[in-house]
């Protein structure tokens, strides 16, 4: 079972649900072999990659931006931004629209793996880094014998944000 640090780590409809004894989904994804998710509100959809607009003076994980019926949407690289280098998309590569903290932004993931359920006795805290860094992983799902890493949407874009406005000189 979580603990209270490790409930409290996790954004917070998640920890509302848990409490409540709800079930939380989860929309499971691989970068470079690895296995990650995001709580499925968050999700807006899944589409094929297509080539994006660049944008001069950005970080090399911002791959540019996407119009979606009308919407300006930044694709990050994942694969980039966790520093395992930049990632050759192809068109088995997905996009994943997340709707975060009012903002829209894309996900660039190698491939869509699951739709999980899990319940709070399948959540397990992150080990302690001892480097102080607040990441952009929340803690841990256990799926048979898989660990998958929860990504916590709002700090990936907080991070994103600050990086790019230090990348920018702001």
């Amino acid at each position: 079972m979580t603990t209270k640090a490790g409930a409290a780590a996790m954004p917070t409809a998640e920890r509302t649900k848990l409490q409540e004894g709800r079930p939380v989904q989860f929309v499971a994804f691989k970068v470079n072999g690895h296995d990650f998710a995001v709580d499925i509100m968050a999700v807006q959809e899944i589409k094929a990659w297509s080539d994006v607009s660049s944008l001069p003076n950005m970080p090399p994980y911002v791959r540019g931006v996407l119009n979606l019926r009308g919407n300006i949407v930044p694709i990050f690289d994942l694969r980039c931004r966790f520093g395992q280098g930049l990632t050759e998309a192809t068109r088995l590569h997905v996009v994943i629209i997340l709707l975060v903290q009012g903002r829209t932004i894309g996900i660039l993931v190698d491939a869509v793996s699951d739709i999980l359920k899990a319940s709070s006795d399948l959540l397990r805290d992150l080990p302690e880094q001892g480097d102080g860094r607040d990441g952009c992983v929340c803690g841990l799902l256990t799926a048979g014998d898989r660990m998958i890493a929860l990504l916590d949407p709002a700090r990936l874009i907080n991070q994103s944000l600050t990086a790019i406005a230090a990348h920018q000189g702001i």
